[in-house]
């Protein structure tokens, strides 16, 4: 069904149309919360001034990918077909590994991810132990390229764009409820993305937390590569239960400095 046809077959009037179109939402929502936080840390490189365009930039050019992937969609679906054999490789099956452009491309972006994520943990403690001087300037060598972060967040954004499409696809059969269900998610994404920004950069813990988050997504895209099954709510899971541990003791140290800081004597 081509997107005429698609936007012929939309009936407002039908409660089944709703609940599809607010299921779809919610998901691409759900799945794009990696894709802010990294967005969140990459643009942290970035003056203030331009944190917040690099950011709605990465999430629009998000939006009209993912847009245009949906419009070719008879082309993502042939992803899935095999296009390569490895027969000293199985999968989970027990049988030789036959990989898709879908299982390249997750394999390719689980790796760019990992090793993104561990290179930016490095550079998070490196920046720890320097002089605050030091700091100050190798982040203004950093923040004049806003190109180059921009790129990164579109490649990124492509590689969760794909998941995010295949999972709209087995959902959804009318293409027009897929791209309402795109635009309103990345929007909701683009209105939330600073806040998220600013409580991930204002806590150094949350950070290598999230950094740590985005290290385990990079290893779930490499697995579903090679077509071994890994237990996305396990992982989820722990993840969200370490989160909250992390926001328990961020509130913690809180307490403690103001038990700590030393209470001005009131005046006579």
């Amino acid at each position: 069904m081509n997107l005429e046809e698609s936007i012929a077959h939309l009936n407002f009037a039908d409660p089944q149309m709703w609940i599809s179109l607010l299921t779809l939402t919610f998901l691409e929502i759900v799945l794009g919360v990696d894709n802010i936080i990294f967005i969140s840390i990459i643009s942290d490189k970035l003056p203030k001034h331009q944190q917040r365009m690099a950011r709605n930039i990465g999430l629009g050019a998000a939006m009209l990918f993912r847009v245009c992937l949906l419009l070719m969609i008879n082309w993502i679906i042939g992803l899935k077909d095999p296009v390569m054999t490895i027969g000293w490789f199985t999968d989970d099956t027990g049988a030789a590994l036959a990989l898709s452009w879908k299982d390249i491309i997750l394999l390719c972006g689980g790796i760019f991810l990992v090793g993104k994520s561990t290179l930016e943990i490095h550079h998070k403690m490196q920046q720890a132990a320097q002089p605050a001087a030091e700091e100050k300037k190798v982040s203004g060598v950093v923040g004049r390229a806003l190109m180059a972060v921009i790129l990164q967040i579109i490649l990124v954004d492509a590689i969760f764009s794909l998941d995010s499409i295949l999972t709209a696809v087995g959902l959804v059969d009318n293409v027009a409820i897929m791209i309402i269900a795109v635009i309103i998610s990345m929007i909701i994404m683009m209105i939330f993305a600073g806040a998220v920004a600013r409580i991930i950069n204002t806590h150094p813990t949350l950070q290598m937390l999230a950094l740590s988050f985005l290290v385990v997504i990079g290893v779930i895209l490499v697995a579903e590569g090679i077509h071994q099954h890994v237990s996305k709510n396990i992982i989820y899971s722990c993840l969200a239960f370490s989160l909250v541990v992390e926001l328990l003791n961020i509130k913690l140290r809180k307490k403690q400095d103001a038990a700590n800081t030393p209470k001005s004597d009131s005046p006579l």
